[in-house]
């Protein structure tokens, strides 16, 4: 006769839930209760086959379980190593803004080395539309890239624009920036292997902050500029 706590291992929640029903209607025992309910379950057969049976159900589903749980963490680390860019490669976000569209134009960027050495770029760009100010960004990176000579560049950025036109996914090159998509291609010639991807903007939010914080600082120069000629001229 298997013991309470062997009965306790197998037994399901609707099995506990009758056992108690049956406690407190009857005046038994926790253990008289339980057994009469996990009895009636078995049914023709034995209280320790039911046992055994419900062992075994509860091995066979705990190791179908871990087998799920291996494989989809296989399968996780999988794609994060997919998605993981190459350890040996240099990394280069870029971004530009336009305030308005057209306006003021800032340029940010970020590379870094697989050492962790980092780059930052933040710097007014003149004025000019939401296009050019990408361009100029990753013209600014591309640059910075050329400096240094990487073996391997990943370059990443949010503007479809510029990254289909660079690719060359389009239909057609961008109208008005074909000198800009001359800059970057004679300067990803000087480079070994550069390879140009697209991600969303909130990928991208290092280098899109470096561009806002271009034109902030170029506002404010401008501010202070008036301000000083309004003095003199008074």
């Amino acid at each position: 006769m298997p013991d309470f706590e062997d009965l306790l291992a197998v037994a399901y929640k609707s099995d506990l839930v009758l056992g108690r029903r049956l406690q407190k209607n009857r005046g038994l025992s926790a253990q008289e209760a339980l057994t009469s309910v996990l009895q009636q379950a078995a049914g023709d057969a034995t209280l320790a086959d039911l046992v055994r049976t419900r062992r075994q159900l509860k091995l066979d589903t705990a190791q179908k379980l871990e087998t799920r749980r291996k494989a989809s963490a296989a399968a996780f680390e999988l794609k994060k190593q997919q998605r993981q860019p190459d350890p040996g490669a240099w990394l280069a976000w870029f971004d530009g803004s336009a305030h308005p569209n057209p306006g003021k134009l800032g340029v940010g960027g970020v590379l870094k080395s697989p050492d962790g050495e980092t780059i930052r770029i933040s710097r007014a760009a003149g004025q000019g539309n939401s296009g050019e100010g990408e361009y100029l960004a990753l013209i600014a990176v591309l640059q910075e890239a050329v400096r240094r000579q990487p073996e391997k560049l990943l370059v990443y950025g949010d503007s479809q624009v510029v990254i289909n036109d660079m690719l060359q996914t389009g239909k057609a090159g961008a109208r008005g920036l074909e000198a800009y998509r001359i800059l970057a291609r004679q300067l990803i010639a000087q480079l070994e292997a550069v390879t140009l991807s697209w991600i969303p903007r909130h990928k991208n939010a290092e280098a899109d902050a470096l561009s806002q914080k271009a034109i902030s600082m170029n506002l404010q120069q401008a501010i202070g500029t008036n301000s000083q000629q309004a003095i003199g001229a008074s």
